[in-house]
Protein backbone atom coordinates (compact mmCIF):
# COMPACT_ATOMS: atom_id res chain seq x y z
CA UNK A 1 0.00 0.00 0.00
CA UNK A 2 2.87 2.45 0.83
CA UNK A 3 4.24 1.31 -2.82
CA UNK A 4 0.72 2.84 -4.16
CA UNK A 5 0.80 6.06 -2.24
CA UNK A 6 4.45 7.13 -3.14
CA UNK A 7 3.72 5.88 -6.72
CA UNK A 8 0.61 8.04 -6.64
CA UNK A 9 2.72 11.21 -4.92
CA UNK A 10 5.61 10.81 -7.18
CA UNK A 11 2.62 10.96 -10.61
CA UNK A 12 0.68 14.05 -9.00
CA UNK A 13 4.18 15.75 -8.50
CA UNK A 14 5.83 14.85 -12.14
CA UNK A 15 2.09 15.75 -13.64
CA UNK A 16 2.25 19.45 -12.04
CA UNK A 17 6.03 20.33 -12.73
CA UNK A 18 5.09 19.12 -16.75
CA UNK A 19 2.08 21.55 -16.24
CA UNK A 20 4.24 24.39 -15.08
CA UNK A 21 7.10 24.05 -17.49
CA UNK A 22 4.42 24.02 -20.63
CA UNK A 23 2.74 27.13 -19.18
CA UNK A 24 4.96 29.25 -17.96
CA UNK A 25 3.47 32.48 -19.43
CA UNK A 26 2.97 35.56 -17.86
CA UNK A 27 -0.69 36.21 -16.99
CA UNK A 28 -2.13 40.14 -16.19
CA UNK A 29 -4.64 40.23 -13.12
CA UNK A 30 -6.56 43.18 -13.02
CA UNK A 31 -7.06 44.23 -9.05
CA UNK A 32 -8.93 47.56 -8.01
CA UNK A 33 -8.54 50.71 -8.38
CA UNK A 34 -6.96 49.72 -12.18
CA UNK A 35 -3.78 48.17 -10.53
CA UNK A 36 -2.79 45.56 -12.82
CA UNK A 37 -0.63 42.69 -12.15
CA UNK A 38 1.82 40.51 -14.07
CA UNK A 39 1.98 36.46 -12.98
CA UNK A 40 2.98 33.50 -13.36
CA UNK A 41 0.19 31.47 -14.10
CA UNK A 42 1.49 28.00 -12.08
CA UNK A 43 2.57 31.12 -9.51
CA UNK A 44 -1.22 32.05 -9.84
CA UNK A 45 -2.82 28.68 -9.76
CA UNK A 46 -0.84 28.07 -6.45
CA UNK A 47 -2.31 31.25 -4.63
CA UNK A 48 -5.33 29.61 -5.70
CA UNK A 49 -5.27 26.50 -4.25
CA UNK A 50 -3.72 27.70 -1.31
CA UNK A 51 -6.57 30.21 -0.85
CA UNK A 52 -8.75 27.59 -0.82
CA UNK A 53 -7.11 24.95 1.09
CA UNK A 54 -5.82 26.71 4.04
CA UNK A 55 -9.24 28.26 5.44
CA UNK A 56 -10.86 24.14 5.04
CA UNK A 57 -7.82 23.09 6.59
CA UNK A 58 -7.60 25.37 9.65
CA UNK A 59 -11.58 24.65 10.01
CA UNK A 60 -10.68 20.85 10.00
CA UNK A 61 -7.96 21.52 12.69
CA UNK A 62 -9.88 23.34 14.73
CA UNK A 63 -12.64 20.57 14.52
CA UNK A 64 -10.20 17.77 15.47
CA UNK A 65 -8.95 19.78 18.56
CA UNK A 66 -12.41 20.29 19.75
CA UNK A 67 -13.34 16.60 19.22
CA UNK A 68 -10.32 15.45 21.54
CA UNK A 69 -11.26 18.08 23.94
CA UNK A 70 -14.76 16.63 24.22
CA UNK A 71 -13.40 12.88 23.87
CA UNK A 72 -10.76 13.36 26.78
CA UNK A 73 -13.79 15.33 29.13
CA UNK A 74 -16.03 12.13 28.51
CA UNK A 75 -13.12 9.56 29.25
CA UNK A 76 -11.88 11.51 32.44
CA UNK A 77 -15.61 11.15 33.35
CA UNK A 78 -16.28 7.47 32.81
CA UNK A 79 -12.99 6.88 34.80
CA UNK A 80 -14.29 8.77 37.71
CA UNK A 81 -17.75 6.75 37.75
CA UNK A 82 -15.49 3.79 37.84
CA UNK A 83 -13.73 4.93 40.75
CA UNK A 84 -17.10 6.00 42.47
CA UNK A 85 -18.30 2.42 41.96
CA UNK A 86 -15.36 0.81 42.64
CA UNK A 87 -14.85 2.31 46.01
CA UNK A 88 -17.84 1.10 48.54
CA UNK A 89 -19.20 3.99 50.42
CA UNK A 90 -18.33 3.14 53.75
CA UNK A 91 -20.79 1.73 56.64
CA UNK A 92 -21.29 2.94 60.16
CA UNK A 93 -20.03 0.99 63.35
CA UNK A 94 -22.75 -1.01 65.32
CA UNK A 95 -21.01 -0.75 68.50
CA UNK A 96 -21.92 1.61 71.56
CA UNK A 97 -21.94 5.05 70.91
CA UNK A 98 -20.27 7.23 73.41
CA UNK A 99 -21.92 10.83 74.35
CA UNK A 100 -19.57 13.33 75.96
CA UNK A 101 -20.82 12.64 79.40
CA UNK A 102 -19.06 9.18 79.41
CA UNK A 103 -22.08 7.26 79.90
CA UNK A 104 -22.59 4.57 77.02
CA UNK A 105 -25.73 4.89 74.89
CA UNK A 106 -27.65 1.82 74.01
CA UNK A 107 -27.79 0.55 70.49
CA UNK A 108 -29.99 2.06 67.93
CA UNK A 109 -33.21 -0.46 67.89
CA UNK A 110 -34.27 -1.79 64.48
CA UNK A 111 -37.96 -0.68 64.89
CA UNK A 112 -39.58 2.30 66.48
CA UNK A 113 -41.34 2.11 69.54
CA UNK A 114 -44.98 1.94 70.01
CA UNK A 115 -47.08 5.14 71.09
CA UNK A 116 -50.02 4.72 72.37
CA UNK A 117 -53.36 6.58 71.42
CA UNK A 118 -52.88 9.99 72.94
CA UNK A 119 -56.49 10.33 73.19
CA UNK A 120 -58.71 9.93 76.30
Amino acid sequence: MQFLKTLLVVFTVALAVGFAFNNWDVVSVRLWGGLLIDINLPLLLLICFLAGLLPTYFWHQAVRWRLKQRLQSSERAVQDLRLAVATPPPTPSTGTVWPADGAPLPPPSAAPPLIDDPRP
